[in-house]
C-alpha cells in the first residue's frame, strides 16, 4: 500500500489531506508517513530473519528528527552515526548506546571521548591516524575502545559519483590489500579492541552485484584474520540500498538479503546493516505553494516557495524527484522549470518537468524526499529552516518547529568594538 495517495482528486498522507496540514502549519513543511515508517524498518528488519544474528542501525544522516529517531528505536533499531550531535540524538531518545556504531572519516577527540563515555557497540575506523588518536582518548579515560577497520574494496557502486565511497582514489576507508597487516598492526595498541570489520561503498546503489563483491572481498579478509588468531564478531556491511525515484528497479530488503547472504554464512558472525535512505526515503515528501507562473521566451517557470536549501539534493546530484499536483484534476499537461526564491541559477527541484497545468496559489508534494531532505537543509538566504509534521493514520503532529526570525540570529553577536 502507498500511504502517499489519492481520494476523490486530492492527495493524501495515510488519513490526512495535505491541504489540511497545509492550512494549519503554512508552506513550505516536510510530511511523513508513520506507517511507512514503520512497514519499511520492519520488512528490513524480517528479511534477515532468525537465520543471521543481526542489527538494524539506522543511518542518523538520512534523517534526524528525534520523533523519527524514536520510531525506529521502539522498533529495535540502533544507529549509525557519524558525528558527535547524532550521537546526542540517538541517545536522547534512547537508543540504547550498545546499538550505536561510530562512522566518519574526520572523528575529533572530543567526540571519542564523548563515544567512550556512552559506552558505544564500536567504532568504525578510517584511518590508523585515527587509531593513534583513539588509543591515546581510550588510555586516558582508562578504557578500551572497540573497533571494526572500514575497508575500502575498490568495488564501483555504479551511482552518483559524489555518493561513492568504496573506490581506492575516495577519502573513506584503508585499502583492502593492506588491511591484514594494518589489523595485525593494531594488535600493538593497548586500548584499542578488535572486535569487527566494516564495508560501506555507497548510496543509492540500485543493483546487487557491488555488494556482493564488496562482501566477498572481506568474508576473505576475516578467514585470514581468523588464520592469523584475530577474531572477528562484527560484520558491519553498510548501507546504501537504493530506493525508487523515477523508474529504478532497486531488489526489495528480501531480495537483497537473500543475494549477500551467501558471503558471510559460515562466518559466525553477527551482521549489522545500516540502511537510512530505504526506510525513510519514500516516508517523506515536501510540500510547497506555487507563488508565480513566469513564462519567458516560451519557457515555463513555476516559482514554489521552497528551495534549494530546503531540498539540496536536485541541485547537488540533479537527482530527479517526482512532483505531483495536490489536488489532481483534468487539465492539459504544461513542461516548466519548478524553481525555488533562492538567488541561484542552480536553485531548482525539477528542470522541463511535463506535469499537469499549475496555477498559482496550488500546491505541489515533491516525493521521495523523506531522506537527505531536512537533514540537508540550510539558512542560505536568511530563510527559517521549515517545519516536519508526522502522520498517522487520521492524526498529525508537527515534530519540529517552523525557525523564526529570531531563531536565525539567536547564536550571534556583534562585538562592541
Amino acid at each position: 500500500m502507498n500511504y502517499f495517495h489519492y481520494i476523490n482528486d486530492e492527495l493524501y498522507a495515510e488519513e490526512v489531506p495535505i491541504r489540511k496540514i497545509a492550512s494549519q502549519v503554512g508552506t513550505p513543511f516536510y510530511v511523513y508517513s508513520y506507517q511507512t515508517l514503520q512497514r519499511h524498518f520492519t520488512a528490513f528488519d524480517s528479511a534477515f530473519g532468525e537465520k543471521f544474528d543481526h542489527l538494524i542501525c539506522f543511518a542518523v544522516k538520512a534523517n534526524s528528527n528525534l520523533a523519527i529517531l524514536n520510531l525506529l528505536g521502539r522498533l529495535g533499531a540502533g544507529a549509525d552515526i557519524v558525528s558527535g550531535g547524532e550521537l546526542f540524538r540517538a541517545l536522547k531518545v534512547g537508543i540504547l548506546p550498545e546499538k550505536i556504531v561510530y562512522a566518519g572519516v574526520g572523528k575529533t577527540c572530543r567526540e571519542m571521548e564523548y563515544a567512550l563515555q556512552s559506552g558505544i557497540l564500536m567504532f568504525n575506523v578510517e584511518s590508523w591516524p585515527e587509531l593513534e588518536l583513539l588509543n591515546r582518548v581510550a588510555g586516558e579515560m582508562n578504557k578500551k575502545a572497540s573497533i571494526a577497520l572500514r575497508v575500502n574494496p575498490d568495488i564501483s557502486a555504479d551511482t552518483h559519483p559524489y555518493i561513492t565511497t568504496g573506490l581506492r582514489q575516495e577519502k573513506f576507508g584503508i585499502d583492502i590489500h593492506r588491511a591484514l597487516e594494518e589489523y595485525k598492526r593494531i594488535q600493538s595498541l593497548e586500548h584499542v579492541k578488535i572486535v569487527g570489520a566494516h564495508v560501506h561503498i555507497g548510496s543509492q546503489i540500485t543493483k546487487v552485484t557491488p555488494f556482493i563483491d564488496s562482501l566477498q572481498k572481506v568474508a576473505t579478509l576475516i578467514q585470514k584474520l581468523r588464520e592469523e588468531k584475530i577474531q572477528i564478531n562484527y560484520l558491519d556491511i553498510g548501507g546504501g540500498l537504493g530506493i525508487t525515484y523515477r523508474n529504478e528497479e532497486p531488489p526489495s530488503p528480501k531480495e537483497f538479503v537473500e543475494a549477500i547472504s551467501s558471503t558471510f554464512k559460515g562466518l559466525e558472525v553477527t551482521i549489522i546493516s545500516e540502511p537510512g535512505r530505504v526506510i525513510v526515503g519514500n516516508a517523506g515528501a515536501l510540500i510547497s505553494k506555487v507563488l508565480y507562473v513566469k513564462r519567458k521566451d516560451e519557457k515555463n517557470f513555476l516559482i514554489v516557495d521552497a528551495g534549494m536549501n530546503d531540498l539540496m539534493r536536485p541541485s547537488l546530484y540533479k537527482a530527479y524527484h517526482e512532483i505531483l499536483p495536490v489536488r489532481q484534476e483534468n487539465r492539459s499537461t504544461m513542461v516548466a522549470d519548478i524553481v525555488g526564491p533562492i538567488c541561484e541559477s542552480g536553485d531548482f527541484l525539477a528542470r522541463g518537468r511535463e506535469l499537469p497545468e499549475v496555477f498559482s496559489g496550488e500546491l505541489i508534494a515533491t516525493m521521495s524526499a523523506g531522506a537527505y531532505g531536512f537533514s540537508m537543509s540550510s539558512n542560505y538566504n536568511s530563510r527559517p529552516r521549515v517545519p516536519e509534521v508526522l502522520v498517522k493514520k487520521d492524526q498529525f503532529r508537527v515534530i519540529r518547529q517552523r525557525e523564526t526570525y529570531d531563531d536565525l540570529i539567536h547564536t550571534e553577536m556583534v562585538p562592541d568594538w
